[in-house]
């Protein structure tokens, strides 16, 4: 039985993410960001699970990309439709699809693309090449978050369509970028291997006193920055 314990954790990824999909979709956006919570749980968690149980196997590897392409691709799209739709179609009943809303879901095809890259990646194992699905996936969290709590008059803001085309096109490009980002998955538990997530989580407590859920965008910025400033520390060996 423990040789499918990963596997149920990855397809419990996949239902948090489609439960987060429909609550994104209906503007309910707090409800949607802790099923998201719960797909970055069960996403860790089947990694560590299967290195834990000593198990691998290519079932495992599919059903992880296929999962993450529901939780990190269509749910971060559906989080940005609906900022669109919100801001250029309101919520008509005539209008049930804002045609205007439907560039979001570009976003999915380059995370789809991402992830399958990744796959066929050899080189990405102790670090990221390009911006990893979990990662664009924080960043519009934060912006869905604060646009709903209008935190610093972000509401009016995002009601810019040009601005949200714009950073669809951002994290689309920066996922499939050759840019080497420093890798997040906690493989074993010294404190030297996980220096950087551990600075990573100090300076997002800390992000969170200041900009509340903006908080979660901010420290996306900051990982670039760091991944582009230390390339080098990014790609020497472990």
């Amino acid at each position: 039985m423990s040789r499918h314990i990963p596997n149920l954790l990855t397809l419990s990824n996949l239902f948090c993410g489609c439960c987060a999909l429909i609550y994104a979709l209906n503007g309910m956006t707090v409800v949607a960001a802790w099923f998201i919570f719960g797909c970055f749980l069960f996403d860790y968690a089947d990694g560590m699970s299967a290195r834990a149980l000593g198990i691998s196997s290519p079932l495992g590897k599919q059903l992880d990309s296929l999962a993450d392409v529901v939780s990190f691709g269509v749910v971060p799209a559906a989080f940005l439709y609906h900022m669109l739709r919100s801001g250029h179609c309101g919520a008509l009943p005539e209008q049930p699809i804002c045609p205007k809303a439907l560039p979001a879901f570009v976003l999915t095809m380059f995370s789809a693309m991402r992830l399958g890259r990744f796959n066929i990646d050899t080189r990405q194992t102790t670090y990221f090449m390009g911006l990893s699905t979990p990662a664009s996936t924080v960043f519009v969290l934060g912006l869905a978050l604060s646009g709903y709590h209008n935190r610093f008059g972000l509401t009016q803001v995002l009601d810019n369509q040009w601005l949200i085309y714009a950073l669809i096109a951002l994290l689309s490009w920066l996922m499939n970028s050759e840019i080497p980002m420093f890798g997040m998955k906690i493989k074993s538990f010294d404190l030297r291997s996980n220096a950087f997530s551990l600075v990573f989580l100090a300076v997002f407590v800390a992000l969170v006193f200041f900009l509340k859920e903006l908080a979660f965008s901010a420290v996306i910025i900051f990982y670039i920055a760091v991944s582009l400033g230390f390339r080098n520390r990014v790609l020497a060996p472990p």
